[in-house]
């Protein structure tokens, strides 16, 4: 099969797969406000079973397996639930199994979680819409469900500049979205938002394209787009001189209504 032939769930899976020791470790994906925030919804709920969507390299499933029943950590990427389930093992966390899946055809049955959690998956997801209405449909009604993503900033401008250097750092990117966006989408999806909480998160630049292993002739094309990127966009991600920049992330809680 050529790279021309190939499904985004297959260039998904080759992006993240081999790199998945790099994500276990990474200090953005293994810690930070916007995790915290996310596992502290968990709090208190002794019981409830909970479905970890993209999982990655399992971060969001390791802080809060030790406050529920059950995690289920899923993912499309073989290499990446092969790494969650060698870590689960390591810290002691018999209540996390991993399943391999796609967010758009989830294999559960309906109403099967009290819970579902996403952090820096959607914006891989190819039909957001589609992954929305599953995760609503694998939910209890009242559950509880909460994505972190990074966000678009409103303006055109910016959103352009976000999108040109996240796809020249990652072929498998499809969209970072606005606020209004996601909110949008997640009311489509019969979620009724009930919170959204913002973060601001440093990407240092080297380490940021070392994880993806992006090629040179495209880190070059990133820093060249930083380099004559106007005034608003500069300050608006806070651009530094050796390319670091800020990313927003975004929170959003929400419910299934039903109960």
């Amino acid at each position: 099969m050529t790279a021309t032939d190939r499904s985004l769930e297959a260039l998904v899976d080759g992006q993240f797969g081999a790199q998945a020791a790099i994500y276990l470790t990474s200090k953005v994906h293994a810690q930070g406000a916007d995790l915290d925030a996310l596992a502290g919804l968990l709090r208190g709920r002794g019981e409830a079973r909970v479905l970890d969507l993209g999982c990655g390299a399992g971060h969001v499933g390791f802080a809060v397996a030790p406050e529920v029943r059950e995690v289920v950590a899923c993912d499309l990427s073989a290499g990446m639930l092969e790494t969650v389930a060698r870590a689960a093992a390591e810290r002691g966390l018999r209540n996390l199994r991993t399943q391999q899946a796609v967010a758009a055809a989830l294999p559960f049955e309906d109403a099967a979680f009290d819970a579902v959690l996403s952090r820096y998956s959607a914006h891989h997801w190819p039909d957001l819409g589609a992954g929305l209405r599953e995760a609503a449909r694998v939910l209890r009604p009242g559950g509880l469900f909460a994505v972190v993503d990074a966000v678009s900033p409103g303006t055109p401008l910016c959103d352009t500049h976000l999108q040109a250097v996240e796809l020249l750092r990652d072929p498998s990117h499809v969209r970072d979205r606005s606020r209004a966006e996601w909110e949008a989408a997640l009311a489509a999806a019969g979620l009724a938002v009930e919170a959204t909480q913002a973060f601001r998160v440093r990407m240092e630049f080297e380490v940021w394209v070392a994880r993806m292993r992006t090629p040179p002739v495209q880190v070059e094309a990133i820093r060249a787009l930083q380099a004559v990127a106007p005034a608003e966009v500069r300050r608006h991600f806070a651009i530094g001189p050796d390319g670091s920049f800020d990313l927003e992330v975004a929170l959003f809680r929400a419910t299934r209504p039903g109960e």
